[in-house]
């Protein structure tokens, strides 16, 4: 099936593969071939690609993904997402200095607005940190 990736600053994927793992506002979703039309809310979290059917867990490529909107029918899921970034795209150790910069400015809100935009940066860079990780952990494998 085709499996496109659209964000706000251009196309970031557009592959055939066998299924797409989603972060939705309801829980995590898959989507495989021939599913049945979907329109739903993509959640700030990780998604996962699984290129072909028999490719194990250690070989799906990761996307850091903000939110945004998911449509799938047929053979195509196309996910318009907010931002999205590939574990190759992120630094790891500037994702680890914004995470501590997130959770420094949790501790020191002085107000409901500014702990929710703590709370709110704390997730976004704990996804990144994790599909940072998966995908080191994927390469590490693959030089084994």
């Amino acid at each position: 099936m085709k499996i496109e990736l659209v964000t706000l600053l251009g196309s970031k994927l557009s592959v055939e593969g066998y299924e797409v793992i989603l972060p939705t506002a309801y829980g995590e979703i898959s989507i495989f071939p021939g599913h049945e039309p979907l329109v739903t809310l993509l959640a700030p979290g990780s998604m996962a690609v699984r290129m072909q059917p028999n490719d194990p867990d250690e070989a799906l490529e990761y996307y850091a993904t903000t939110g945004g909107i998911v449509e799938a029918g047929g053979n195509l899921v196309r996910v318009l997402a907010d931002e999205a970034e590939s574990g190759d795209e992120i630094a790891e150790d500037e994702a680890r200095a914004a995470y501590e910069r997130a959770v420094k400015m949790r501790a020191e809100a002085r107000d409901h607005i500014e702990l929710e935009k703590a709370k709110e940066l704390i997730d976004r860079h704990a996804v990144r940190l994790k599909v940072a990780d998966l995908h080191r952990r994927r390469r590490r494998m693959r030089l084994n």
